[in-house]
């Protein structure tokens, strides 16, 4: 982090701030792992702007990224300047080096606005779902029927679909998740090898590829979220942003946001609001028996990458690796998903 200078930084802010100039440039906070990641406090000659923000870059997994083909994908997303209806953090710059596999992302400080993060370990009430799933369904209203001609500053967001890319990290790594979930699974997940979660995990994202198609946060598991003070639901990360089905976001997100037993009381009722809320035409909305028929099948994506993130070291914490893994498990089992892929016919 030693090229953020003042004069850096006044750069980077001046599209929003253009008479501020940066005097000094405190790092307080910086991580790194799958991205680096920075705090730094602000303090200005001449004009004003933020007190504080956030820089995210590249970190060690960009390889990866860039075989799954993520690894520029939230820096043009939010170099595009498209909207995006649903809360996330405000972005004051974006620096891509393509050659280096690199970039930079200045943006707000949440906790300014007293955003909470989450992850697994301290998951969401139903209420706090209820309104990440409106959110949602705002996005994926703005971008119904998407395509790189409906949308030509998005012509470069991928489709959903299975690659090789994507199957080989997840068949190496899925089988040392089973091994460490051993005894925590239902017998419906853990009858499958690790190749057998992979295949589920391909029919189901071979699915997404059908009409209608919006623009998916692709991510939106709840380490990647945050709760406002007035319990609306932000999404960070957008780094596997896609195109794709609206069950993938909606699947991902609600099952990994509640404990298994909101989850069970709530989600019929979550679905529907997330169908109720889509601001589309009538003759599109999906009926309430197809929604919840796309809604079981998707048990099968977070099952498959949370198993996968179990069998690494140093992505995420084990115990939030293992408390998603048992609650995509748990839903697999409780909605059938295996009959709900066999009946969408994949």
């Amino acid at each position: 982090w030693a090229d953020v200078t003042p004069e850096w930084m006044t750069a980077a802010i001046a599209d929003r701030h253009p008479a501020a100039v940066v005097g000094d440039v405190t790092l307080v906070m910086q991580e790194s792992g799958t991205n680096r990641r920075a705090r730094f406090d602000l303090t200005y000659a001449a004009g004003s702007g933020p007190g504080t923000v956030f820089v995210k870059a590249e970190g060690e997994h960009r390889e990866v990224h860039s075989r799954n083909g993520n690894l520029f994908n939230e820096s043009d997303l939010f170099a595009s300047g498209v909207p995006l209806p649903v809360d996330h953090p405000l972005v004051y710059k974006v620096i891509v080096d393509r050659p280096a596999l690199d970039y930079a992302i200045v943006m707000e400080d949440l906790t300014r606005r007293g955003a909470d993060p989450r992850d697994s370990t301290r998951p969401m009430t139903v209420d706090q779902v209820a309104n990440g799933v409106r959110g949602l369904a705002r996005l994926h209203s703005r971008y119904w029927g998407f395509s790189a001609a409906t949308h030509p500053k998005l012509a470069w967001v991928q489709t959903w679909a299975p690659t090789e890319g994507f199957q080989v990290g997840l068949r190496r790594r899925t089988p040392i998740g089973l091994r460490r979930a051993a005894g925590r699974l239902p017998d419906e997940v853990a009858k499958y090898d690790g190749d057998g979660i992979v295949d589920l995990w391909a029919r189901y994202v071979s699915s997404l590829s059908r009409e209608p198609m919006t623009l998916l946060h692709a991510d939106a598991h709840i380490g990647n979220t945050y709760v406002l003070p007035n319990d609306d639901v932000g999404f960070l990360d957008w780094q596997v942003v896609r195109r794709g089905g609206w069950s993938q976001d909606v699947g991902y997100f609600l099952m990994g946001a509640l404990t298994t037993e909101d989850r069970r009381a709530a989600e019929a009722d979550l679905i529907a609001e997330y169908v109720g809320a889509l601001e589309i035409p009538e003759s599109q909305r999906p009926s309430a028996e197809e929604a919840w028929l796309r809604y079981r099948a998707s048990a099968a994506y977070g099952l498959a990458i949370w198993l996968s993130t179990l069998g690494t070291d140093g992505w995420q914490r084990r115990e939030v690796s293992l408390l998603l893994a048992e609650r995509y498990a748990a839903a697999f089992a409780d909605l059938e998903t295996l009959s709900a892929l066999e009946r969408i016919g994949v």
